[in-house]
């Protein structure tokens, strides 16, 4: 797992409505704990605060950190898509949102970043330049900042025949990679021992949530109707919610073991017990 994904997971659930300032060493402590080496938890620290997600300040001789106001929106969206939307839709309407755009290789960053959107949106390509989704997406909301308005034309409708709708989502997306993905996130962690050989009850957390949530970021969460009906997705989810309100508690003890957290006014703030 990326360093970055594991600060993600581990802001989102230990530094997203807490109180203060956490420093610098805590952070790296947390991620050391999950398996990242020490010069790479701090390279990756740096990397979130130049991208504006964390901000330092200075106490004393320490330096701490807090999410920014775009850091909190970036965990807020990724906890809606991870925890609200379900394994699979269970109320499609039937209609396909299709999306078209042509960018030439001289926007290329441009490019690549709009398709990072659309797939984090759960689109899928059907072909170069033309992405579907059966969700109902906020494309002005997905679109906002990237000044490319006047480049994509977004259409919604139902696939009219000859269409094979089943096709049209095996060409779109990689269901075989995003099953096995799930199976063996199942066989990983939904055995009597669930999570063994991984001692430390913070790791264990980051390193379940964080698996799940690279999962979760690639599953444009299909029509249960377009999906086989042993789609293991959905005992995924459970084993995942199960495990999450298991493991929590040790987790926030953990924590809290080693959190040197403090207010604006240089005082020690105690870890908040578990949500």
């Amino acid at each position: 797992m990326r360093p970055q994904s594991l600060l993600l997971t581990f802001c989102a659930h230990f530094l997203l409505d807490q109180p203060g300032v956490l420093f610098t060493g805590s952070f790296v402590e947390a991620l050391t704990r999950a398996g990242v080496g020490e010069h790479a938890a701090r390279t990756t620290l740096t990397r979130m605060c130049q991208r504006g997600l964390l901000a330092r300040s200075r106490i004393g001789a320490k330096v701490y950190l807090s999410l920014t106001t775009r850091g909190e929106q970036v965990l807020r969206d990724a906890e809606t898509r991870v925890w609200s939307q379900g394994a699979v839709n269970r109320s499609w309407s039937g209609e396909w949102t299709v999306l078209s755009f042509s960018l030439p290789e001289s926007r290329r960053a441009e490019r690549h970043q709009l398709r990072k959107r659309l797939a984090w949106e759960g689109f899928g390509m059907l072909h170069s330049g033309l992405w579907i989704t059966p969700s109902v997406v906020d494309v002005p909301q997905l679109l906002s900042g990237s000044n490319l308005n006047s480049e994509v034309k977004v259409f919604k409708g139902a696939a009219l025949p000859p269409t094979d709708v089943h096709q049209l989502v095996e060409d779109a997306w990689d269901l075989d990679a995003l099953s096995d993905g799930y199976s063996r996130f199942l066989e990983r962690w939904g055995g009597q021992e669930p999570g063994s050989g991984i001692d430390d009850a913070l790791a264990r957390f980051l390193l379940l949530l964080t698996e799940w949530l690279l999962l979760v970021r690639i599953d444009p969460h299909l029509p249960a109707a377009l999906l086989p009906p042993d789609w293991p997705a959905v005992p995924a989810e459970r084993l995942v919610v199960r495990l999450r309100k298991a493991y929590e508690p040790a987790a926030w003890s953990a924590f809290e073991g080693f959190a040197d957290r403090r207010s604006a006014g240089d005082q020690v703030v105690a870890g908040r017990a578990q949500k």
